[in-house]
């Protein structure tokens, strides 16, 4: 298999709770925070919300494949996704993922079949299929 392209990212400081993400092209360059809600300062991004808007954006372009392939035109796409932190009574956490994406131009049943086929195509989702629980609800876009 052929190498189509390599992200090179540091995180330096204390990683999510003070630390800093910076990419080798300078394009992503920001700060991290533990969120208010796990009593950190918040005010910075953290870690659940770069893999949500990776896995989202991702997940779009696989959305778009899946209808092209079908010969489907999509007048729309927006997704939402929810990634969520959760920990046990042992104290291990571990994560979990809702992937809500909208698509214009198709029925509902059409939606849910194109997001499942992305589902399938997606290389976040080939990544943490069957690792963490996902759902993904998807529907059509208010004409």
């Amino acid at each position: 298999m052929a190498v189509s392209y390599t992200a090179v990212v540091d995180v330096d400081g204390e990683g999510r709770n003070g630390g800093h993400v910076r990419s080798s092209d300078g394009l992503l360059d920001t700060s991290l925070a533990l969120p208010k809600e796990l009593g950190g300062a918040g005010g910075a991004t953290n870690p659940e919300q770069l893999l949500a808007a990776g896995w989202a954006a991702c997940f779009l372009g696989a959305l778009r494949r899946a209808a092209t392939s079908r010969k489907i035109r999509l007048t729309s796409t927006t997704i939402t996704a929810q990634i969520t932190l959760t920990h046990g009574d042992d104290g291990e956490f571990s994560l979990s993922a809702v992937l809500n994406p909208v698509l214009g131009g198709v029925d509902r049943a059409t939606a849910q079949e194109l997001a499942q086929a992305a589902h399938q195509i997606c290389p976040y989702s080939k990544a943490l299929r069957d690792n963490i629980p996902v759902t993904v609800n998807a529907d059509a876009a208010a004409s």
